[in-house]
């Protein structure tokens, strides 16, 4: 029962993906736009893509029944940076650990806007599934359950595009 469950719910997201489009140029981490903004005071215009971020990520965790994660609201502001800090330097991951996340995801130089983003590179990052034993991927790090607390920042650079990242605790 519950393995027809997860084909229907699979099928139904790869409708919904293949309506949507998927864009980007491969998985990665998020940035705040054009400055950021963070959610821990003022107006914080990534709000809706953090919280769906962390929706997004619960829904896979509850696939495989791991626990749904918090959301470190407290980290979103570093996180940015650290989406920036990528943005920067043109590569993904340079800035990993600078928050001291235990692991980290990132969707680089993707098209807007923010919840596009989460719909089409968290769906591409779980559709790696398991990596063979003794490596490391994205859907692992989504899926750990050792993890309790994710950040979801993103960055728009200069040329327009978004850095999305996700830290893990």
């Amino acid at each position: 029962m519950g393995d027809a469950r997860l084909l229907v719910r699979v099928a139904l997201l790869a409708v919904v993906l293949a309506a949507c489009g998927s864009s980007g140029s491969g998985t990665g981490s998020s940035s705040g736009g054009g400055g950021g903004g963070s959610s821990s005071g003022g107006s914080d215009p990534n709000a809706a893509a953090r919280q769906q971020c962390v929706q997004i990520i619960n829904m896979y965790r509850g696939t495989v029944k791991s626990a749904p994660l918090s959301e470190n609201t407290g980290q979103e502001s570093c996180v940015d940076g650290e989406a920036q800090g990528d943005a920067t330097s043109g590569t993904p991951h340079s800035a990993f650990g600078k928050c001291g996340e235990s692991a980290q995801d990132e969707c680089p130089m993707w098209p807007g806007p923010p919840s596009s983003i989460m719909t089409n590179c968290l769906a591409q990052m779980w559709a790696e599934g398991p990596p063979p034993q003794g490596q490391d991927n994205h859907w692992l790090n989504m899926e750990n359950p050792q993890y309790t607390q994710v950040a979801c920042g993103f960055y728009q650079d200069a040329q327009g595009t978004w850095w999305a990242t996700q830290d893990f605790w």
